[in-house]
């Protein structure tokens, strides 16, 4: 699709994510109204303040007087003049959502473009912006993030470990926006793509997207599998020292290292151990098939549309762990329906980091394998006329 009817969808779905995240955000002081625990328990209020505070504009009670405790990253915020460091708050919530817009609009061009809602691809166009919309929260937030920690007068003190909470923080609301936000845009893009050229999908050698898919899956791995053994991820806890401002870097690694979390079967039950490696293996074995999927689905397998792709198949593969791990949790039956959804933007900075670098491994690996598959493929396809794409060919 072109760019011309491309940013029409992207502009309005970025809009879009900004205002739901905003409403959310002023939403939140429905819940300190006295009927809230009414309609919800105690419970799930207290889960939804977590959801909607990253989003709310109003400053919390730590910035409202003098003294108060800083609930939000730790410690007591003792310091005057708090209407500045209000306002520094309110910067950051400023920058916040000016990024999350210029995030989405960023990925959805990519995305729309790349995969346009056409020629059966709609499926994957609408999968791919709701697993986008999280990483946008997660890049706002981060973005954001130095305005918010100086806001609580302290900022020099445990930064590092500070900003590893507050980049993790950006809150399963992003994907219930992603869900709209996504299904609109679609139909936005399915609109103005009326009369454009079809895009015919892409005929990619079948090994070289297998070997290919199967590379960028060893990536992930390497995350969810040996980086994320308790014994390994204490030691990148404990293992890195710093000085300053760059002390205690082992919360921040940890974020953006790890995918998962898990332990010997010592520790657990045998068959409980097992139903959640289980769960791991889904995630490895949909993030295979949509890394397996994708250069068919785009118009042209460009680093940023396989990055990005990469990126998204691994959310997704993330969101069906956690489904599973929800069906296998004992206290299924007595979970409120808010804190089923509660981890769904668990992982969110590792998912950005190993997703980027499976979706580029697969890329250089399916130059490589498709360079030779493709020197091959006249004689297998010969007799059904369909051409195989060349998978070297690349636009930056």
């Amino acid at each position: 699709m072109a760019y011309r009817r491309a940013v029409i969808p992207a502009l309005v779905g970025s809009l879009l994510v900004t205002l739901l995240l905003w409403w959310a955000g002023e939403s939140a002081q429905a819940l300190e109204l006295r009927g809230a625990t009414s309609v919800f328990d105690a419970r799930s209020v207290s889960e939804l303040r977590l959801w909607l505070a990253p989003w709310s504009y109003d400053p919390p009670s730590a910035l409202l007087a003098d003294g108060s405790t800083d609930t939000a990253t730790g410690g007591v915020a003792a310091f005057g003049g708090s209407s500045h460091y209000a306002a520094l708050y309110t910067t950051a919530m400023q920058i916040r959502f000016v990024a999350v817009f210029a995030f989405f609009l960023a990925g959805a061009l990519i995305l729309i473009r790349r995969i346009p809602p056409t020629q059966g691809r709609t499926p994957a166009t609408v999968l791919g912006l709701w697993a986008w919309t999280p990483m946008a929260g997660m890049l706002a937030v981060t973005v954001s993030a130095p305005w918010l920690i100086a806001s609580y007068g302290h900022g020099s003190f445990r930064m590092l470990p500070r900003l590893a909470s507050v980049i993790v923080s950006s809150g399963p609301v992003t994907v219930l926006a992603g869900l709209v936000t996504a299904l609109v845009a679609v139909l936005v893009a399915r609109v103005t793509a009326k009369g454009d050229e079809p895009s015919p999908r892409q005929s990619v050698p079948p090994r070289a997207a297998r070997l290919a898919a199967s590379t960028g899956t060893a990536v992930i791995a390497l995350s969810l599998v040996v980086l994320s053994y308790q014994s390994v991820a204490a030691w990148i806890q404990t293992s890195f020292d710093g000085a300053g401002l760059l002390s205690e870097p082992g919360e921040l690694l940890r974020a953006w290292l790890l995918l998962g979390s898990w332990t010997s079967p010592a520790s657990t039950p045998v068959g409980d151990w097992l139903l959640y490696r289980a769960a791991d293996a889904l995630v490895l074995v949909v993030v295979w098939w949509a890394l397996r999927l994708l250069p068919g689905l785009l118009t042209r397998t460009t680093a940023p549309a396989m990055a990005l792709g990469g990126v998204c198949a691994t959310v997704l593969a993330l969101w069906a762990g956690r489904a599973v791990r929800i069906a296998f949790d004992s206290a299924f039956v007595v979970r409120a329906p808010v804190s089923l959804i509660t981890q769904l933007d668990a992982g969110a900075p590792a998912a950005l980091a190993f997703g980027i670098a499976a979706g580029l491994t697969a890329l250089v690996t399916l130059r490589l394998a498709g360079s030779r598959d493709v020197g091959k493929a006249p004689a297998s396809t010969a007799d059904s006329g369909e051409p195989v794409a060349d998978t070297t060919r690349t636009e930056e």
